[in-house]
């Protein structure tokens, strides 16, 4: 979750090419009264500024590919002292955090840590593997990790029967959004699942496997398998449109044979050597024991960066890129579709509206 800002004055678009097409001013794009809305209505959570916390070093689940168990950070000691979380909450606040992501192994082991920093910072979200319910008290969006049916999770997460847990504790769950992550081996999975989750009344987003640094294994998405993994994007979201938080272009920013960095330019401080505006000033990844360290502060650390095309990281890299795609009117809309659905999914409250770009858009520059 990016920091946003708006563009001025007239911009260009340049075409494959190389050559030069008209130009719109920023108020020819905000002409439409529908397209105006959206943008004041978007614009409104320009505030938002966000930084990661690892809660704990434990899960009780153990999955291929899980981010936390690589790297450094899984050694981190945990700190489980409310009031030492208390005091980073305020101090983070002090220094304009005003959005909190929870995640680590499993944050729901430590319910007594998400109440202070609920408290602290009351705009949130909670990543889960979703097999304990977290208490209703803290009011945060809640990420619910879904890989696949049942026969999947058992082989790649060692749990049986786990959407039906998943659904149980979060039945009917205002904060809860499953979010479904696309791996080489389980497309076409996502209409069953997608069946059993809409019958409950569940919202669902669509993640993407992003191999961690190092990883061999077969979920990793290769040229043939992410245009698969667009198409099916695109007709669930046409056949479960009450269920489902997504735009075309999302679809095409996070299914592109060039990952997010490559595509827009990564704002986490693990890719970006600025430290004067944005993510590069402010974000920081915290690991159990309250440390962070700079070079390696992403919303996913560890991941491989030119493989990375994590929903998360899309939601900062995506959004901070305002100015890139005020250039015509589709690009334009699809970038507010894009901010639109990530606000649907981050935050608590927030209603999506109806996309206004109905048709892929190929990323700027490309």
């Amino acid at each position: 979750m990016g920091e946003l800002g708006q563009g001025r004055g007239k911009l260009r678009l340049v075409s494959a090419d190389g050559s030069s097409e008209r130009k719109w001013a920023f108020s020819e794009l905000l002409a439409d009264p529908v397209v105006a809305e959206r943008f004041e209505k978007v614009r409104k959570f320009f505030f938002l500024r966000e930084s990661t916390y690892d809660m704990s070093n434990r899960c009780n689940l153990r999955c291929e590919g899980c981010y936390y168990y690589e790297g450094e950070k899984q050694f981190a000691k945990e700190r489980r002292q409310p009031e030492a979380w208390r005091e980073l909450m305020r101090a983070e606040r002090e220094r304009g955090i005003t959005y909190a992501v929870l995640a680590g192994a499993e944050p729901s082991l430590v319910p007594e840590l998400l109440d202070v920093c609920y408290q602290e910072i009351p705009l949130g979200c909670i990543a889960t593997n979703g097999v304990n319910a977290i208490p209703a008290r803290v009011a945060y969006k809640i990420h619910i990790s879904v890989w696949g049916n049942d026969e999947t999770s058992l082989r790649t997460r060692r749990s049986k029967d786990l959407l039906r847990k998943q659904l149980d504790a979060y039945d009917r769950d205002p904060r809860a959004v499953f979010v479904y992550t696309f791996t080489s081996q389980n497309i076409a999975e996502i209409y069953p699942v997608m069946e059993v989750l809409a019958g409950r009344g569940a919202q669902v987003t669509f993640n993407m496997f992003s191999s961690p640094v190092g990883y061999t294994g077969d979920l990793r998405l290769d040229a043939r398998a992410l245009a698969e993994v667009r198409k099916t994007m695109l007709a669930v979201m046409e056949r479960f449109p009450e269920h489902v938080l997504f735009s075309p272009y999302s679809a095409v920013a996070h299914t592109h044979a060039f990952g997010l960095d490559k595509l827009y330019g990564c704002s986490y401080p693990r890719a970006n050597a600025s430290t004067f505006v944005g993510l590069g000033r402010s974000f920081r990844q915290y690991r159990t024991d309250l440390s962070w360290d700079r070079s390696a502060a992403c919303c996913v650390p560890d991941t491989d960066c030119d493989d990375c095309r994590h929903y998360a990281a899309g939601s900062a890299v995506v959004t901070a890129r305002l100015q890139r795609h005020a250039v015509n009117p589709d690009l334009f809309r699809s970038w507010l579709d894009y901010v639109d659905t990530y606000l649907a999914v981050w935050v608590m409250n927030y209603q999506k509206g109806e996309n206004l770009c109905s048709q892929p858009v190929s990323p700027p520059g490309c």
